[in-house]
């Protein structure tokens, strides 16, 4: 497949429908390696990667369900139950961290998009090795203690966690904005007066 038909072709699946296989050691490699290689204005490289893989996923998991109890006394069984296994669906996930910081030169907006974008490259090559990928973020992209919990540092952040595995469901595809909505062209007369 050529590299546009891929870009046109990636579909979301959601982490419940990752199956096993997921990527090995080498092709997880590639994937790390595709998305480390976002632009990044100054070479800062203000992002990694925490792998949650095997039974570490389910550790993982189980720690947070714990801290979701003991913020949500009153959660029902089900929430309960959908934590413990809340980065255990997929085979593998990916944590995006960004270690965006006050820079002199690089704004820490752009910073934040060069980890962004290596969530969406990793998404990317993920599709491009035959897989799929489920990006979300969820409450643990935002809560300090879930991020404790899952190895950030001060002043890191959750960029969002990539599901990354088999789909056991066909990919179906959603609405896409028609490009006349979405696109204008910028024209000299277009500029706001006053």
């Amino acid at each position: 497949m050529d590299a546009l038909e891929l870009l046109k072709t990636r579909r979301s699946i959601v982490s419940e429908f990752l199956g096993p296989p997921g990527p090995d050691a080498a092709q997880l490699a590639e994937i790390l390696t595709a998305a480390a290689r976002v632009p990044d204005h100054g070479k800062l490289a203000p992002w990694r990667f925490i792998v949650f893989q095997g039974e570490a996923r389910v550790q993982a998991s189980e720690a947070l369900a714990a801290l979701f109890a003991a913020k949500n006394p009153d959660a029902a069984d089900k929430q309960l139950a959908d934590e413990r296994i809340r980065l255990a669906k997929a085979p593998v996930v990916v944590g995006v961290v960004s270690t965006a910081a006050p820079h002199p030169k690089i704004p820490e907006f752009e910073q934040l998009l060069s980890a962004a974008n290596a969530a969406m490259l990793m998404v990317l090559a993920a599709h491009a090795l035959g897989f799929a990928a489920h990006w979300v973020t969820g409450w643990i992209a935002y809560d300090a203690d879930a991020g404790r919990i899952l190895g950030l540092k001060p002043g890191e952040r959750f960029i969002g966690f990539v599901h990354i595995g088999t789909p056991t469901v066909p990919a179906v595809d959603r609405p896409r904005p028609s490009l006349d909505d979405v696109v204008t062209y910028w024209r000299l007369r277009d500029r706001p007066t006053g």
